[in-house]
């Protein structure tokens, strides 16, 4: 860890409650926050530098019945990037946007929707479907989505040759 991480993270655990600090590879520094303190902590990351949102994601931790959402920033001036995670309820998966902070993430809050079910208050264009058009099933990134039985579902079984390659004039 180089200086400029540890006094970043230094300055921002005297202002917030930190829950977690991982440094998972050279100029790089993972910071988790409770849901509470994220919009506080990401407008202040902000004005240090972290201007760039490269990704919004999210992780479904079915085990602990919690989505995990994952802000990923890079700072030009050091080349420090940073993930900023908090946990939300996976039952009711609701969290308010971020685009008033970083205005590029409404539309990283429009895939999360779509593939995770997160509802971002204050953002309406996250309910537009973006890539799942006209999509009838829990969303497809939920780790209790069952692929083969929507697959089954939406489309007619079809009965497969054991030897593939005689099929392709190969002989035996």
């Amino acid at each position: 860890m180089n200086n400029i991480i540890k006094e970043f993270v230094d300055n921002v655990t005297a202002k917030f409650e930190l829950m977690g600090v991982d440094y998972p590879a050279d100029l790089q520094v993972s910071l988790d926050f409770d849901q509470r303190d994220i919009h506080n902590a990401l407008a202040y990351i902000k004005g240090a530098g972290w201007t760039q949102m490269s990704l919004l994601t999210c992780v479904d931790w079915i085990a602990d019945n919690e989505f995990q959402l994952v802000f990923i920033l890079f700072n030009w001036k050091n080349g420090v990037r940073l993930q900023v995670r908090t946990r939300i309820d996976r039952d009711k998966p609701v969290f308010t946007t971020i685009t008033n902070i970083y205005p590029g993430a409404q539309y990283y809050e429009r895939d999360v929707h779509e593939f995770f079910g997160v509802e971002f208050e204050g953002n309406p264009d996250s309910y537009k479907q973006l890539f799942l058009e006209n999509w009838d099933d829990i969303p497809p990134l939920r780790k209790d989505f069952d692929a083969i039985a929507y697959s089954d579902r939406k489309y007619p079984a079809r009965k497969y040759k054991a030897n593939f390659s005689t099929e392709a004039g190969e002989s035996k």
